[in-house]
């Protein structure tokens, strides 16, 4: 008798553990509209887009544009359970104005994203190289 509470423990914890872990992440899951903005910048154009992203696990992918091509960007990255995220942009330069250094159209950059999100919405802002910021609205 004495073991009972321990063999009920040890048939619930595996079961309920995923459950758990899963619901951690509900709240963000989804699809959510995303718009990066850079306003003019050591000699760069300023620019803002508009692209969706998708939250499934706590992982957000947002894609703008053709996969390794010009003018293409992903994001990637975790959000946390309490919303806090560290996402890593990926992009090819789609033309030499809009990039920093006038580096020419098919020159890959990349840099780190500090975001946090609530959930219905995000805020984010560029680490490194020139400063932008990113909004994230949870579609319904």
């Amino acid at each position: 008798m004495r073991n009972l509470p321990t063999l009920i423990f040890c048939i619930i914890c595996p079961i309920s553990a995923p459950a758990l872990a899963a619901d951690l992440f509900d709240h963000f899951e989804g699809t959510w509209d995303t718009v990066l903005s850079c306003p003019n910048s050591n000699g760069a154009l300023g620019y803002s887009y508009k692209f969706p992203a998708t939250v499934k696990n706590g992982i957000l992918h947002a894609e703008k544009g053709e996969p390794n091509k010009p003018g293409w960007l992903a994001i990637n990255g975790t959000i946390s359970s309490d919303g806090s995220s560290s996402l890593y942009a990926d992009g090819i330069v789609g033309a030499a104005p809009y990039a920093v250094g006038r580096r020419p159209a098919g020159t890959p950059y990349n840099y780190h994203i500090e975001a946090k999100f609530t959930d219905t919405s995000g805020i984010g802002h560029r680490i490194e190289g020139r400063p932008c910021d990113l909004s994230f609205t949870k579609e319904k």
